[in-house]
């Protein structure tokens, strides 16, 4: 029952990219990194207060870092929103956990203990034949560039989860992570402002800025309910579950903003699917409470 709570935040973040993929009409993506970051920094920061959990943090410097390859994953999982199809753009972010098992196959060819990796190896050759099945139908010419920053942006969720990994095994409460990640989102959308500029107001569609709030609040709600999913219910049913959020994000793609996705494509994202599923269940064998992937 707890893995439920999976269920809801993969909705939660699939309806906050619905809100990316429209208020990009009108601002740009450090603007949107900005504006998602300051809501979730101020959500998060009254559920800190609440849980009666400290700020300061003995690791300012493993935050630092895994506060800066998160925010580069987002920034591209946003443009890569703006530019594609609502459920490709969902799917290549979602390779995260293909992503893993490629890190976890290489550290084992590297350091010369290559024994017992074949299952992962063939799950992250699986996933990427998903990729080049999914891409090839959905993308105009016009549209590589996209799918390669939206395939980017797997890797740098997969490096992200992997330092939260870190995070969690040297004691550091969920709460603070993820403030602290809401943080430097908001100082880096920020900085990218400063160089790129505000979008004039006059410029901007008042249906695409009434996301603006709701994207922090989806992206803080979700996490809170990923977060709650595996410290309740069982590890490898809830990383299963999370890939419900590709299932949410179809069906946003096709009735909402009425994308056409060829057969071709479908089949790779249930190729996509099933290798992230094979991978999660191969890994949570050997690393059983991992923590999330944060959005």
């Amino acid at each position: 029952m707890q893995a439920l709570w999976m269920v809801l935040g993969s909705f939660l973040f699939a309806t906050m990219a619905v809100g990316i993929k429209f208020a990009s009409n009108s601002f740009a993506t450090f603007e949107l990194i900005f504006y998602r970051g300051l809501v979730s920094v101020i959500f998060m920061g009254i559920v800190v207060r609440a849980s009666g959990v400290p700020l300061k943090t003995p690791v300012p410097m493993m935050h630092l870092s895994r506060s800066a390859i998160g925010v580069l994953s987002l920034a591209s999982w946003f443009y890569a929103i703006a530019e594609l199809p609502l459920a490709t753009a969902m799917t290549l972010n979602y390779m995260s956990g293909v992503w893993v098992a490629a890190f976890v196959v290489g550290g084992a060819l590297l350091y010369g203990n290559p024994s017992r990796q074949g299952p992962l190896l063939a799950t992250v050759a699986m996933g990427f034949a998903g990729v080049v099945m999914a891409l090839r139908p959905t993308m105009d010419q016009d549209q590589l560039f996209a799918g390669v920053i939206g395939l980017l942006s797997g890797m740098g969720a997969a490096l992200a989860y992997m330092q939260v990994t870190a995070l969690g095994k040297v004691g550091e409460p969920e709460v603070r992570t993820v403030f602290y990640f809401s943080l430097g989102t908001a100082l880096v959308g920020l900085v990218g402002i400063g160089f790129s500029g505000l979008t004039p107001w006059q410029d901007v569609s008042w249906q695409d800025a009434a996301w603006v709030v709701p994207i922090g609040i989806l992206a803080s709600l979700g996490q809170w309910c990923m977060t709650r999913a595996y410290r309740k219910g069982s590890t490898l049913v809830v990383a299963t579950m999370q890939y419900s959020g590709i299932v949410f994000a179809c069906i946003y793609s096709l009735i909402v903003f009425g994308d056409v996705i060829a057969p071709m494509g479908w089949a790779g994202i249930a190729v996509i699917v099933t290798s992230g599923i094979l991978a999660t269940i191969l890994r949570t064998r050997a690393l059983p409470n991992t923590p999330p992937e944060e959005h």
